[in-house]
């Protein structure tokens, strides 16, 4: 097509021009979830140690990419895009509905996409960081012009339910953003950081694969470790970050980061000298929803208003493999 000629093999920065968020209908709070899974454990137990209020939990037909396409819809609502404008649609995910097709080339499907191409990415937590990196370095190659980057996840297929270090801690959702090319020196994507480190995959893993013939998948976390490891991994992701481009903490105006546990995101906070009202916190309401919660809480802040256009947004995360990364992006 002679838009993509154009494009192709041009250097042009990416730039954040939609947001979108979609959450399953049913919330549980720390109570509910206890009673309906006859937990062990108490609102005051979760709180305390995770800061986590109620979370989101898929019923009926709602899957990972009905929540993804929802998620893509709002974000091109956003942008005043359509389908059509769109190159490329990459889902980051931990849960897909199938081992394949992918989430992706489903959620192309439902949104009427005729022509581009889309695939998943499996990095855990850390899997929007890794799709945003992805999809920005596409744009700059000039692959492509325009990207649907989601984060989805069904974590509640993973839970046992009997555990209730872990079944507590996670929830359900979607939020994508859409890049496009053209942003000016200084704007859009500055830079990502990703780090992996396969030496400590045991810390936090599911036993099992979602579709495998015997069907049964639990997730594994050694919570005091990964706690250890984020702590340290995530300072050195937002140090990075910061050395590149020559920024000090207190230069940035929001903290989106991963929405796994308060404690650490207060940590991160304290670590840049910002306030807690320049910190973006949605684990109270949703819980740890890996791949989905950087962009879901980035979507809520941008549409009441407290993320603006310019402002110099950092976000991180850490999940198994362990994988961990950073972003930094004025809006």
């Amino acid at each position: 097509m002679a838009q993509d000629k154009q494009v192709r093999g041009a250097a042009a920065g990416a730039r954040l021009t939609g947001v979108g968020s979609a959450l399953p209908q049913r919330a549980f709070s720390n109570e509910e979830l206890a009673a309906e899974f006859r937990l062990d454990t108490s609102d005051e137990w979760i709180r305390t140690r995770t800061g986590i209020r109620q979370r989101h939990i898929v019923s009926g037909d709602e899957s990972a990419v009905s929540l993804a396409h929802l998620a893509a819809q709002r974000a091109l609502e956003h942008a005043g895009r359509t389908a059509d404008d769109v190159d490329a649609v990459i889902v980051a995910t931990s849960t897909p509905d199938q081992v394949f097709p992918s989430v992706a080339v489903r959620v192309q499907a439902a949104l009427g996409m005729e022509r581009g191409f889309g695939f998943d990415v499996s990095a855990a937590c850390s899997g929007f960081v890794y799709a945003l990196t992805v999809a920005d370095s596409m744009i700059r190659s000039g692959q492509v012009r325009r990207a649907m980057v989601i984060g989805v996840e069904v974590f509640s297929r993973l839970l046992d339910w009997e555990d209730r270090s872990t079944c507590v801690l996670f929830g359900d959702g979607a939020g994508a953003v859409l890049l496009e090319a053209g942003a000016g020196e200084g704007e859009g994507i500055l830079s990502t950081h990703l780090h992996a480190d396969g030496r400590l995959g045991d810390l936090l893993y599911v036993d099992g694969a979602v579709g495998c013939a015997s069907g049964k998948v639990a997730l594994k976390m050694h919570g005091r470790e990964v706690f250890r490891h984020a702590v340290v991994n995530l300072a050195a992701a937002v140090d990075e970050a910061l050395e590149t481009n020559g920024l000090k903490g207190t230069d940035i105006q929001w903290l989106v980061p991963h929405q796994a546990n308060l404690r650490i995101i207060d940590g991160m906070a304290k670590k840049l000298a910002l306030p807690s009202d320049r910190v973006v916190v949605t684990v109270d309401r949703h819980a740890n929803t890996s791949a989905a919660s950087i962009p879901l809480a980035l979507d809520e802040a941008v549409r009441d208003g407290r993320i603006r256009q310019g402002d110099l947004v950092l976000m991180e995360a850490l999940g198994g493999g362990l994988t961990w990364g950073s972003a930094l992006v004025r809006m």
